[in-house]
């Protein structure tokens, strides 16, 4: 986890990491919001799509954000205010996704971040993006 205080972020900073989930955690997604869409967990009917099988609730594969925000950047000492989202394309199980996030702008006075966020596929496509805003506490 990162400590960066506010001080330390710069405009630009960027953080990445990258990660997949599996069906068993599609499943469990599935348990925890009572979101039992088939596109996630019907196969069957999912291969009868456009999609041609199963995808990972975008909630799901979104959440990677709050992964970046407080692991990352700015990590530790931050407090989520608010994340704007947009869905481009779907995930696939064990579809090995990379999430970065940049430094777009500090509110001094507020101690605030604005975080260009987005999550590309493995073909380099963005699959969601948006923009985070934090309030780093340090």
């Amino acid at each position: 986890m990162n400590e960066f205080t506010f001080e330390k972020i710069e405009i630009g900073q960027e953080a990445i990491f990258e990660r997949s989930f599996t069906e068993k955690e599609i499943f469990s997604f599935s348990q925890l919001t009572g979101d039992l869409n088939p596109m996630h967990v019907d196969p069957k009917y999912a291969k009868q799509t456009e999609y041609g099988g199963v995808i990972v609730h975008g909630m799901l594969v979104a959440s990677l954000f709050s992964t970046l925000v407080g692991m990352y950047l700015p990590g530790k000492y931050c407090v989520y205010l608010s994340q704007d989202i947009k869905f481009r394309r779907p995930v696939k199980p064990n579809e090995k996704v990379k999430v970065r996030g940049r430094v777009k702008n500090k509110i001094d006075s507020l101690r605030i971040l604005e975080i260009e966020t987005e999550i590309l596929n493995e073909f380099g496509e963005v699959a969601i993006n948006g923009e985070a805003m934090v309030k780093v506490l340090k």
